[in-house]
């Protein structure tokens, strides 16, 4: 151990603080590699005569100090809490598992019975679950409480890897004379979509003791939110429920109005930047307008929900005596809107429960009118730009200006798409699309037109994301832009015709250049997600 180290370790202990009932190191940045960079954490650990708890977040961990803290903690049965947040920066994938393995059979070997596992922040992905498997699978975790794995990086391998361990837990613990009873289950920022979210709903079904959920940030969809949806319902001490940016949608909302009423207990909702629109808001607003007296926070700040939207949510908490936040923020109401909705929270008493609606999205759009409607092709028809460039078009795609290219419309839209380079699909779907949107022109040649010159570019993008393996960025890139998905820009919002776009659409779906999984991807959601609920 290096004079430098030393110095490092006896400088951290200045400030760690050791208690009768724990041990912290947090924050210290400490880089532990090997048994001697650890011992005077393990020689803490040794001295503490009632470990209830090991705070190493924010310090590195290499193999060999983890199999040494291991060691220590085989001395502690009575240790209940591993906060071991943000605990592997710069760490090889190789490396993480193998320490997670020794950390886990030093509890395992002393017996404990962990009431808190704190992993997150620790980007170990699948192959870090593998790693804790062992643990979450014994007795240590026959009595957890609370499970935080947040940014880990689990996606959705690691998300059914996770479920299948806690799966194992509670059968072994409910064989053992009492199940698993886990109370707050923390997995935001994992990329577990809908196929992670399903199976941990399996989980969350089974258990049915949680009172808290927070899934933000998952990329889950109304397939997953329906999944989940039905876990809930028998969660029904469920408190706080955050599924924060993710794509719930219309049919996702009303899973999630259907399972509302088992669920009085609720104090916090959180489903902003979900893409709820205002069908998806009115859903919710109904599913909760009778009872949930506990109601105290209910945020749907950034959904794209309109006037209509926003009164039925008003009306829903007009009975919630405890309501302190009401987060409809960022949303699509308008200045009359919101003087609108200003009235309607004063009449029921509320004006200190509303946050505030100085992000109203339907200011930041030139192409809305008052009401958040897209601009028609006949709207932009008026201006009467005479145009020959596909620059031109693109830049004002009137009827006039896609006429005005000429025979060889298709082939310069596409050299324009594509600059002459290889494909960049951001670039090229926008483009797409201002094309497609004139397929909805009242106009037949010009709607025939557009149909024949958007098929051409769907077929060029589909053939390209085939043979580069990029189908499903160019499946997702396409919902996004069709407003069935959120962007991650969050101010994005389509600025065409939908309706045009959802026909060519169609009208290329069955062909024999788009594969059977881009087919099912795109079919479903033209199937089931309803052009009037933009």
């Amino acid at each position: 151990m290096t004079n430098s180290t030393v110095d490092e370790i006896t400088n951290a202990l200045e400030v760690t603080r050791v208690s009768p009932t724990g041990v912290t190191f947090a924050g210290q940045s400490l880089k532990l590699d090997s048994v001697d960079d650890a011992k005077s954490i393990i020689d803490e650990i040794n001295k503490c005569p009632n470990l209830q708890f090991l705070n190493l977040e924010g310090n590195t961990l290499g193999v060999e100090a983890s199999k040494g803290i291991a060691k220590a903690l085989e001395k502690h049965p009575e240790f209940k809490r591993a906060l071991w947040k943000d605990m592997f920066t710069g760490r090889m994938k190789t490396e993480i598992p193998k320490s997670l393995e020794f950390l886990g059979s030093g509890l395992v070997s002393a017996g404990a019975r962990l009431t808190e596992l704190d992993m997150s922040d620790n980007a170990f992905g699948p192959i870090g679950v593998e790693g804790l498997a062992a643990l979450l699978r014994s007795s240590s975790c026959y009595a957890l409480e609370e499970l935080r794995l947040n940014n880990n990086g689990l996606g959705i391998t690691g998300g059914k890897l996770l479920a299948s361990a806690l799966t194992d837990c509670y059968e072994s613990s409910k064989k053992d004379g009492k199940p698993l009873a886990l109370k707050v289950f923390i997995a935001g920022r994992n990329r577990l979509e809908n196929d992670g979210a399903k199976a941990l709903a399996e989980v969350f079904k089974m258990i049915g003791t949680l009172e808290e959920i927070a899934m933000p940030q998952n990329g889950i969809y109304h397939p997953g939110m329906a999944a989940l949806s039905d876990a809930f319902s028998n969660n029904k001490n469920l408190q706080i429920l955050n599924l924060n940016d993710n794509t719930v949608g219309e049919i996702g909302a009303a899973a999630i109005a259907k399972s509302l009423p088992h669920l009085q207990n609720l104090k916090e909702i959180n489903f902003g930047d979900c893409l709820l629109k205002t069908s998806g808001a009115i859903l919710l607003a109904d599913g909760l307008k009778n009872g949930h007296e506990k109601l105290e926070e209910l945020n749907l700040g950034h959904n794209e929900i309109r006037l209509r939207g926003a009164i039925h949510l008003i009306k829903a908490v007009s009975n919630k005596s405890k309501l302190k936040v009401l987060n409809i923020n960022g949303n699509q109401f308008g200045e009359e809107g919101r003087l609108q909705i200003d009235h309607e929270i004063r009449e029921i008493g509320k004006l200190n429960a509303l946050s505030s609606l100085s992000e109203d999205e339907s200011e930041d759009s030139e192409d809305e009118s008052s009401d958040g409607t897209c601009h028609s092709e006949s709207d932009m028809e008026e201006e009467n730009i005479e145009t020959k460039t596909p620059e031109d078009f693109l830049n004002l795609p009137t009827a006039d200006n896609f006429l005005a290219l000429g025979d060889a419309r298709s082939e310069l839209i596409l050299r324009e798409a594509k600059k002459g380079q290889s494909m960049d699909v951001n670039t090229y779907v926008p483009i797409l699309m201002k094309v497609a949107s004139l397929v909805a022109s009242s106009k037949e040649n010009i709607s025939e037109m557009a149909l024949d010159c958007s098929e051409k570019l769907f077929k060029e993008l589909f053939t390209w994301s085939e043979g580069s393996s990029n189908s499903s960025m160019v499946n997702n890139t396409i919902l996004v832009h069709l407003g069935l998905i959120k962007s991650e820009d969050k101010k994005f919002k389509p600025a065409w015709n939908l309706d045009g776009c959802f026909k060519a659409l169609k009208n290329v779906i069955g062909k024999n250049y788009v594969t059977e999984i881009t087919r099912d991807t795109l079919t479903l959601f033209l199937q089931k997600e309803k052009v009037g609920s933009r």
